[in-house]
């Protein structure tokens, strides 16, 4: 009589955050607060990290979050904002330095590309290392990087190799932080308000640009990569990897 090995099916995890507390730290805008306001919708208490608190009248929409002052580039800063923090379940850092403060590649000197490095790998670093020690047994960290990381483009070599160390990062820290699952989120072009430096012409081209060259033949949403990041907050057995967001952006030419 022979001893069947199957194991007994359980039920498949859901993308339910009832009694979780998240963190995101860049949630007040952009993918940030795509991640944030998903979270909040899966049941999740969250609480967004930004250089600066916002008022109720300057961002009404922000009233249901608990709002966290946090420089990346300032460890003081961030040692001090997770000591605020307490124990939670979570963490999710979206937050990088500003669009073009990187500078170019034969600028005058580098401070350009270290700023960058240092705001968005070394935040990242800094995030995740005081973050550890209050997560929960079950818990998460998700860096945030993009298509570059992998397929670069002129005028970018500064975010390039800071994504690349990003992704890096986070296979290194699933196994220095096991159990604690570490991952990272590769989003495509997202019509976020991070563009809003564009004017509306070039920006409406550009979106139309995507939606014709893109596999998904759609620009994405901040509510794609949110759904993303439930997924990596809530599947037990999901770490060390990335998760490519991007309608099929690495597959095709540049747009832009």
């Amino acid at each position: 009589m022979s001893t069947s090995t199957h194991q007994p099916i359980s039920a498949a995890p859901s993308l339910n955050l009832a009694g979780k507390k998240v963190v995101v730290v860049g949630g007040k805008s952009g993918i940030g607060l795509g991640i944030a306001q998903a979270a909040q919708a899966a049941g999740a208490q969250v609480v967004v990290a930004s250089r600066r608190v916002a008022t109720i009248q300057e961002r009404a929409d922000l009233g249901s979050f608990e709002q966290v002052s946090l420089d990346m580039r300032d460890e003081a800063s961030v040692r001090q904002a997770f000591a605020g923090i307490g124990a939670f379940d979570h963490l999710i850092v979206t937050a990088a330095p500003d669009i073009g403060s990187w500078g170019g590649f034969m600028d005058a000197d580098m401070q350009g590309a270290r700023s960058y490095m240092e705001g968005k790998y070394l935040g990242s670093w800094a995030c995740a290392r005081h973050a550890a020690p209050l997560l929960r047994a079950g818990g998460s960290i998700t860096f945030l990087s993009g298509g570059l990381a992998v397929r670069p483009k002129p005028g970018f070599a500064a975010v390039t190799p800071a994504f690349a160390a990003v992704e890096a990062l986070s296979a290194a820290l699933a196994i220095e932080l096991a159990p604690t699952r570490v991952n990272t989120l590769r989003p495509g072009f997202t019509d976020t308000d991070m563009w809003g430096f564009l004017p509306a012409e070039v920006r409406a081209g550009l979106k139309q640009k995507v939606a014709a060259a893109f596999p998904a033949r759609r620009v994405g949403r901040a509510e794609d990569i949110g759904h993303a990041a439930l997924f990596l907050m809530t599947n037990p057995y999901v770490t060390g990897t990335v998760v490519e967001v991007s309608g099929g952006e690495t597959l095709v030419d540049s747009v832009s």
